[in-house]
């Protein structure tokens, strides 16, 4: 048992060490980049993306990643159109002080910079993280009867939420993006990048046949923002 202890410790501290890595090396959400960039990291798999996009803003590879590029990129968009602010409901009233001057920095139309730089501060950034998991789970609860049928091995709604939703740093797939672009009523593009196809993207528009106004690249286990 004591063997087994240790070991377990020992992997918890190169897990620490490996997430401490991954937070010195990557800003939680990075400047807009020219989505050239990619070519450093995928030098035969990005040509279509290209045709379509020029920049992208990359998040944090935490297993949070899809709630900040998607928090980031509404905020952003948000900031940008004044109408569409006054339409929408952001519904945070009553919710911690972090996140109400977060949005109320956005209702004041602050330099963009200012936006980025409250991404870039973890209580800030990982308070809006939470909320939009609370977000996604009451709306994966509220409509259980039509989620529980894209859900393996006999779980609940509840139980999913509990273990794969509500959770910091557990990763997010479809279920979580329907969920949350019907709870805040935002229409949101995912570009999937499938690497047997010579490049090619596969783009998933929730809830289909909306107009997106937020667009993220997924590859295998995270998300990045993606801009025109």
């Amino acid at each position: 048992g004591v063997n087994c202890l240790a070991y377990d410790e020992a992997i918890m501290a190169q897990q620490d060490r490996i997430q401490q890595e991954i937070a010195v090396q990557n800003p939680l959400v990075s400047e807009r980049l020219e989505l050239a960039e990619l070519y450093k990291e995928y030098a035969e798999d990005d040509h279509d993306l290209l045709q379509k996009y020029s920049y992208i803003r990359k998040t944090r590879p935490d297993g949070n990643c899809f709630y900040r590029a998607f928090g980031f990129a509404h905020l952003e968009a948000l900031l940008e159109d004044g109408q569409e602010l006054q339409r929408c409901d952001i519904g945070v009233t009553g919710v911690c002080p972090q996140l109400m001057e977060l949005i109320e920095r956005v209702e004041r139309r602050v330099p963009l910079p200012e936006l980025l730089a409250a991404f870039n501060e973890p209580a800030t950034s990982d308070y809006l993280v939470v909320y939009l998991r609370l977000l996604t789970s009451g709306c994966l609860q509220r409509h259980r009867r039509f989620f529980e049928q894209f859900l393996e091995g006999g779980r609940s709604i509840k139980e999913f939420c509990q273990q794969e939703v509500e959770p910091m740093c557990k990763e997010s797939d479809h279920i979580h993006i329907i969920a949350l672009a019907r709870a805040l009523h935002v229409s949101i593009l995912v570009e999937y990048m499938d690497r047997g196809e010579g490049g090619a993207t596969n783009p998933h528009v929730f809830p289909e046949g909306s107009q997106p106004r937020v667009c993220l690249l997924y590859r295998p286990g995270h998300y990045d923002i993606l801009y025109k």
